[in-house]
C-alpha cells in the first residue's frame, strides 16, 4: 500500500510546530558551523576563493561574542577555536597564492 502524503495543512501545522520549539541561538549555532564548513572549503585548492573565506571568518568574529551568555562556555570556546583556526588556515592559504608579478 502506498503511504498517503500529509495535506498542505498538516506540513504546515508541523512547520509551525517546529518554529515554536526551535531556539534563534540553535539556529545561529548551526549557521555559524555550516559557515564555517563553507569557509574551508573556500580555502581548498580545489574550491578557492579567499574572498568568501574571509567573509565566513569575519561573520563567525562578529555572531560568536553575541552568543556568549546564551551558550555553555565549552561551545563558546569551541566556536572560537573553529574562528582561530580559520584564520591560521586562512594565512596558509592566502601565502600559498601565486603573486601577479608585472611582466618584463
Amino acid at each position: 500500500m502506498a503511504e498517503e502524503q500529509p495535506s498542505e495543512e498538516q506540513v504546515r501545522e508541523q512547520l509551525e510546530e517546529e518554529l515554536r520549539r526551535l531556539k534563534v541561538s540553535d539556529l545561529l549555532v548551526q549557521t555559524l558551523y555550516t559557515v564555517s564548513a563553507l569557509g574551508y572549503r573556500r580555502m581548498g585548492e580545489e574550491d578557492r576563493d579567499l574572498e568568501q573565506a574571509k567573509l565566513a571568518i569575519e561573520a563567525l568574529r562578529a555572531v560568536v561574542p553575541v552568543l556568549e551568555g546564551t551558550l555553555p562556555a565549552e561551545m563558546i570556546r569551541d566556536l572560537n577555536q573553529v574562528t582561530a583556526d580559520m584564520q591560521l588556515a586562512y594565512a596558509k592559504a592566502a601565502s600559498e597564492q601565486p603573486s601577479e608579478e608585472p611582466e618584463s
